[in-house]
């Protein structure tokens, strides 16, 4: 099953980069301006193999993988992408991205925080998150195409017939990867998971999250790599976005049943997902980047993180000893940290 779960991913990745190819090219033919395909074409293509993944979980009635995909995937874009990636070089990154996108990141988690509350994700719920995602890319096109400068010198350089039907095939040989690299991807997590006796939902969190997300993992990392640091956390953002607006919004429209949300993700996993979303805001306003000391402590938290899913799932003894340290020591101090920052950058005049 290891090997069917290797085969699974490698085909989700393949399949993601070549959604993305032929994706990127068509919308640069209408115009769109780079940031823009940033934030939607190349988020929201690097996110369909979560996409693939979930919507499948949700159709078989695995309601926990579903869930927890979204859930581990946005905290891994964060923690773990992001902290790489400001480790490569620190992410300065354009005002509009901590004014709009970064807050609606926070506003859609949140969102999935009340809906745990309640215990279940039903298809009234899920058609009003993909409405959700409707609005906000037909905003960022619309703003988008009256920021991209006007080229009609260019006019020439559109796409031929041939390589239109080029960027098609991309996407279609891109969505059949994803579609069998889901479905050997959650058999094989779910064999594993029994076998270890290991809860699905621990598995979504963790191996189907992380493996699901290296397609962002590659694009953000090569864009950090050359320069393009708006593109870097852009995809994050826009990726976690997606996740939550349109994977989890399919996933319960599509689902037999309600997608019930386990009480454990309430307790810790959801809110998890929400205070790494609120921390990239006083990190991302102070100076506008992300430096590398603060990547670092991005990857210490992910780090932190997935050891104590490994201590809950044993039911180690120093579980107790671990959750005081990081609840009463570790996690406070990172707070007043993150408020002297921001209130160091107030007195020195306002970033945005």
């Amino acid at each position: 099953m290891v090997v069917w779960l290797i085969v699974g991913l490698g085909l989700l990745v393949g399949g993601g980069e070549a959604l993305v190819r032929g994706a990127s090219r068509l919308a640069t033919s209408f115009g769109i301006s780079p940031l823009v395909v940033g934030l939607t074409v190349v988020a929201f293509g690097t996110s369909s193999p979560e996409l693939a993944v979930s919507l499948q979980a949700a159709l078989d009635g695995r309601a926990d993988l579903a869930v927890g995909n979204v859930v581990g995937s946005n905290i891994f874009n964060v923690l773990f992408i992001l902290g790489l990636s400001a480790l490569i070089v620190p992410l300065a990154v354009q005002s509009q991205l901590v004014r709009f996108d970064v807050p609606i990141m926070i506003g859609v988690s949140i969102v999935v925080l009340v809906l745990g509350w309640g215990g279940e994700i039903g298809r009234l719920e899920g058609a009003v998150l993909f409405a959700g995602l409707l609005a906000y890319t037909l905003f960022l096109i619309r703003a988008g195409r009256r920021e991209a400068p006007s080229a009609p010198e260019d006019e020439d350089k559109h796409p031929s017939g041939k390589e239109w039907i080029k960027d098609i095939g991309w996407i279609v040989a891109g969505l059949v990867l994803l579609v069998f690299g889901s479905r050997l991807l959650v058999s094989a997590a779910v064999a594993i998971a029994r076998g270890l006796g290991i809860s699905e939902l621990i598995i979504g969190l963790t191996i189907v999250a992380a493996g699901t997300s290296l397609p962002e993992v590659a694009a953000s990392l090569i864009a950090a790599w050359r320069g393009e640091r708006d593109i870097a956390v852009g995809n994050v953002v826009g990726s976690n976005i997606f996740n939550i607006l349109g994977v989890l919004g399919l996933s319960g429209l599509v689902s037999p049943s309600p997608l019930t949300v386990a009480a454990p993700a309430v307790r810790f996993d959801v809110p998890v997902m929400v205070a790494v979303a609120v921390a990239c805001l006083p990190i991302l306003y102070t100076g506008k980047e992300i430096a590398r000391w603060e990547g670092g402590l991005f990857l210490a938290y992910y780090a932190a993180y997935t050891l104590y899913l490994i201590l809950a799932a044993v039911q180690h003894d120093s579980l107790p000893a671990f959750s005081s340290t990081m609840t009463l020591f570790v996690l406070p101090i990172t707070a007043v940290t993150l408020l002297v920052l921001w209130w160091r950058d107030r007195r020195a005049g306002p970033a945005v």
